[in-house]
């Protein structure tokens, strides 16, 4: 897959809140998944995919509700491709909250090795 048709699919997939699908279709096994910044729940990188979909579950499971979720068209390059991710979610130890991060993907022979959130 070209790095425009991997951002295309990982939108599509994403847009209907089904990250591990994403993940597990189009993440190399040796991929890195980099936090802003690192919390008591999560560490600031993550190695493997293995890792990444632990990392994953553990985040659905502290969801209560999704009041809204949106991926931007993603914009891409070469070998990368960014999007917007924007979440209205009630957490079930924190509440309601706002979550709009840049979501930088990184791609190497037709797989993502590395994704990025910044806020």
């Amino acid at each position: 897959m070209t790095t425009q048709e991997i951002a295309n699919r990982l939108v599509e997939i994403c847009r209907s809140g089904e990250w591990e699908k994403a993940q597990r279709e189009l993440y190399a096994d040796d991929a890195i998944s980099k936090e802003p910044y690192a919390t008591p729940e999560f560490e600031k990188e993550t190695k493997g995919l293995k890792a990444i979909l632990d990392k994953g579950r553990k985040f659905d499971s502290m969801i209560d509700t999704v009041h809204s979720l949106s991926v931007s068209d993603p914009i891409v390059a070469e070998n990368s491709f960014a999007c917007i991710l924007d979440m209205d979610i009630s957490m079930k130890q924190k509440g309601r909250m706002q979550m709009k991060e840049l979501c930088i993907y990184k791609v190497k022979d037709g797989k993502i090795i590395e994704e990025e959130f910044v806020v």
